[in-house]
C-alpha cells in the first residue's frame, strides 16, 4: 500500500515537472514574440521620427528670404537636371520623318 502511494506521488511530481518546463517553454516563446513586437515598433517609430525630423528641416530651412531663394534655386537645378538627363537619354536618336514629295 505504502509503495502504490510513492508511485502515484512520484508519477504526480513527475507531471508536475513537465507541466512546468512546458511553461516555462510557452512563457520563454511568449517572450520572444513581444520582443520582436517591440523591436519592430520601435523601428517603424524611430523612421518616422527621422522622417519628421527632416521634413522640419526643410521647412525651417526655406522659410523666410533665403528660403525663397533656395527653394527658386533648387527648383531650377532639378528642373535643369532632368532637362539635362532627358537630352542625354535622347541624344543621338533622331527621329524618322517621312520625307515630303
Amino acid at each position: 500500500m505504502a509503495s502504490t502511494i510513492l508511485i502515484s506521488s512520484a508519477f504526480s511530481e513527475f507531471f508536475s515537472s513537465l507541466t512546468g518546463i512546458a511553461m516555462s517553454l510557452f512563457y520563454s516563446l511568449l517572450g520572444i514574440f513581444q520582443a520582436m513586437f517591440a523591436l519592430g515598433k520601435d523601428t517603424i517609430g524611430a523612421v518616422l521620427q527621422l522622417g519628421q525630423s527632416i521634413v522640419k528641416l526643410g521647412m525651417d530651412l526655406f522659410q523666410g528670404l533665403f528660403g525663397f531663394v533656395t527653394a527658386n534655386f533648387l527648383a531650377l537645378a532639378l528642373i535643369g537636371g532632368g532637362y539635362y538627363l532627358y537630352t542625354q537619354k535622347y541624344q543621338g536618336k533622331s527621329r524618322k520623318t517621312v520625307a515630303r514629295k
